[in-house]
């Protein structure tokens, strides 16, 4: 009887590996696992096949968690008991896996400081002059030093971050008309155009963030040298680089504010052309 119900109702007792797809009739002597919440045949899978597919979704991370792909039931892996050196040695790797990131960004931090301060160091030597320099900084107060001199890159680049010569542009460009001397300057800017084209935003990319972040940082090595030809009669360093730091700021604002009114002719009077019909057509 018993063999006429399995014969006529085989669902009954059947499992099949939903890994392998292999059945009872494939092999007798394989361990069989139902983990999670499935039914019907599917629910059942291979110890070894199901090892083998949670070593995957793990890659490499024994505590991570694994959840049938049907059901979505976690599955609840057990460990065999450590012995109290293992259990010790255990404990820490995990304690230095969860540490060893926020060592990290500290260590990245602190770099980043670090870099901020010679920077600013460097740069006070650069603007001041070197023995200049020196004996400021021997002067000051240990704390001031620590705090002040990392905001000297920082307000590098917040400083070139302002971008006035947009709002000059802008300025120009709505009241071009009315100053015809402009147009003597700037060939272009106070003539009408088809369209407002559209323009990119400086920081939409990271190309143009690592263009301020370098000119920001390269600005006093440029005021000093650009004060040193310039300005060679005065005597100070300091008042020689604040006018040389001033010179190439106005020299650089005027072309780059010419350079990109002329951007903004050439894609205001932009055309598309009919596509080429082709021969034979």
């Amino acid at each position: 009887k018993v063999a006429k119900k399995n014969l006529f109702f085989p669902s009954c007792n059947y499992r099949s590996c939903w890994v392998c797809f292999a059945t009872d009739e494939d092999d007798r002597t394989a361990e069989w696992v139902r983990p999670c919440r499935c039914r019907g045949s599917t629910k059942w899978v291979h110890q070894t096949c199901l090892q083998r597919w949670v070593d995957e979704k793990q890659r490499g991370n024994s505590t991570a968690r694994v959840a049938c792909p049907q059901c979505n039931a976690e599955y609840l892996i057990v460990f065999p008991k450590l012995g109290p050196v293992v259990y010790v040695l255990d404990l820490a790797d995990r304690l230095i896996s969860k540490a060893c990131p926020f060592a990290a960004a500290g260590i990245m931090v602190g770099s980043i400081y670090w870099t901020a301060v010679t920077y600013g160091a460097v740069t006070v030597m650069q603007v001041v002059g070197h023995k200049e320099g020196l004996d400021v900084m021997e002067r000051a107060d240990p704390l001031f030093l620590l705090i002040g001199l990392p905001t000297i890159p920082v307000m590098l680049i917040l400083g070139k971050m302002i971008r006035w010569e947009d709002y000059v542009l802008r300025l120009w460009r709505k009241y071009s008309n009315k100053l015809q001397i402009l147009n003597s300057i700037f060939p272009g800017i106070g003539c009408p155009v088809p369209r407002i084209p559209a323009e990119a935003n400086p920081l939409a990319d990271h190309v143009s963030a690592t263009r301020i972040l370098c000119g920001a940082l390269v600005f006093p090595t440029i005021a000093t040298i650009v004060g040193k030809l310039m300005f060679s009669s005065v005597n100070s360093n300091l008042q020689r680089t604040i006018l040389g730091g001033i010179a190439f700021v106005a020299i650089k604002g005027a072309f780059k504010v010419y350079f990109k009114q002329q951007q903004y002719l050439r894609q205001a009077h932009r055309k598309i052309l009919n596509y080429p019909e082709q021969e034979g057509a």
